[in-house]
Parts: C-alpha cells; structure tokens; sequence
C-alpha cells in the first residue's frame, strides 16, 4: 500500500510539473503510451496474459475508456488550477457516484451503509467546495465531474471484471486512449522531453502503471477493510509534499471534508464487511485513474 501512496503522490506532481511545458493531452499520450509500451512487454514476457483478450466486449471497453479519457483530461486540468490536497479530497467521492450508478445500471441495492457514504461524501463536497462564499474555487466542479467519470470507470470495469482479465482491461486502456491523446498533440512533443522534466515525465509515465499494480497487490494481499483505509494517507502526504514543493498552505478544511467524505466510504466498507463476511473484495477501483 505505501507503494500505491507514494506512485499516486508522484503522479500528481508529475502532473502539475509537465503541466508548464506541455498540453493536457500531450501528458495523458505520454502516460498512456508508457502504459502501452510496458504492457505489451509484460505480455511479451508472459504471452499467456494475451489468452484473455478479445473484442467480445469491445463496446463496453469503449464505454469504459472513452468516460475515462474525459475523466482523466478533467483531473488532470485541475491538477494545474487547484491545491493537490483539494482535488485528492474531492476525489474521494469516486466511491459514492460508484454506488449510486451501479444501484441505478446493475441493479444492486441500496443499503444503510451505501446511503450514509452518499450523504457523508455530499456534505463532505459541501464543506471543500463552500459554495456561495468567496473561497468558491469553480475549478473544484472540474474534480467532481472527474469523480463522476470514475464512477462510470469503475462500475463497467465491475462489469468487464466478470469476463475479461485486470491484464486485458488494462490493455484495452491504453490502446483505445492513447491514439486519441496522441492525434489531439505535436506529434514530436516528447522531443521537447529533457533535462528539466525528464523526472516528471518518467514519473508519470511509471507512476500511472505502478498505483495501479500496487492497490492491487495490497487489495490481495489483504482484506479491502483494512488496505483501504490507507487510502486516506493520500490527503495528508501530498497536502505536506505540495507545501513543500510548491508552498501549497495546509487547509484544515480541506482536511475536514475529505475525512468525513472518507469517514462515509469507510462505514459503508465496513457495513459491507458485516453483511458478507466471507467475500474478498477483488475492488476495480485501481483501474479508474
């Protein structure tokens, strides 16, 4: 898990440092084509990953890349207009918009524990975003637009979970999202790459993999109740490395609404615990970013 923390902390600042020098889509082609790169030498190493790939939900992984590539262009706008600290607290409600759209597209119920995530990860909004005062930052509508966007991410990854490998999904990412980025970019942007965003561009471009792979080991390897939790450490960590890096202040509001937008997420993990002791969470969520 402190690998997920730290490949999420770095991409964030990676993010914010390219931000200077290259367009919104020119980072994701760049991470998406790291991506496509080192997928396809995984496979190349183990060629039986490729068995579980197929166009047998080729619309579905459509849906799921093209909402995620709006997603995606979205955080990563907000990356360059808001405090880190702001956009990993709004985020938190990816959970919630998860709930809500897998209750209202795959027929699952709503429960006292999923209701209380939904109202805790609304008024925790509510608190970040203080709507109507002068502190209103508008560019936080881009991050819960974003959250939306994971949400459908995450509940048609739940779908294709069912069918298709975490390998073959992650595949399919990178190959429909990157000719996108890459048509809507300088076809000779990664020349402008060099001494003085190399670091950023090789942690963006391993950091995006690397999150993925981690929260997935660390969800394996232990019961979601427990891993996720340390999800939260996010907020804290990159809060204290935007203040040192780029003198990003510590909000404490920030803070507040983000623990009780994770407050309601973890009831709710821990509801679901109760009511199914015996199921291990297998969690897509770490494909949504």
């Amino acid at each position: 898990m402190s690998g997920a923390l730290l490949s999420f902390s770095a991409l964030a600042l990676g993010v914010r440092k390219l931000g200077a020098s290259f367009t919104i889509f020119e980072i994701l082609a760049w991470r998406t084509g790291c991506g496509l790169i080192i997928m396809l030498a995984i496979g190349a190493a183990q060629p039986r990953l490729f068995r579980g790939f197929s166009l047998r939900h080729v619309r579905l992984h459509a849906l799921r890349n093209s909402t995620h590539l709006v997603a995606q262009y979205m955080w990563t706008l907000a990356i360059a207009l808001l405090p880190l600290a702001t956009v990993f607290a709004l985020e938190f409600t990816t959970p919630a918009w998860t709930t809500l759209l897998a209750v209202l597209f795959l027929g699952e119920r709503i429960t006292g524990g999923r209701l209380t995530a939904l109202v805790c990860g609304l008024a925790g909004v509510l608190v970040i975003v203080r709507p109507g005062l002068a502190t209103f930052q508008p560019a936080a509508l881009l991050v819960l637009a974003a959250a939306v966007g994971y949400g459908v991410t995450y509940t048609t990854t739940k779908k294709l979970t069912m069918t298709d490998s975490t390998f073959a999904i992650i595949l399919w990412m990178n190959i429909m999202q990157f000719p996108i980025a890459y048509a809507a970019s300088d076809p000779l942007f990664w020349l402008r790459i060099g001494d003085g965003n190399l670091v950023a561009a090789l942690a963006v471009g391993i950091a995006g993999l690397s999150s993925h792979y981690c929260l997935t080991k660390a969800l394996n390897a232990g019961d979601a109740s427990l891993v996720i939790p340390f999800d939260f450490l996010r907020l804290p960590l990159i809060a204290v490395l935007a203040w040192i890096v780029y003198g990003e202040p510590l909000d404490p509001v920030v803070f507040a609404g983000g623990a009780l937008i994770f407050g309601g997420m973890l009831w709710n993990l821990r509801s679901e615990t109760r009511l199914r002791p015996k199921l291990r969470t297998a969690a897509p969520a770490e494909l949504s970013k």
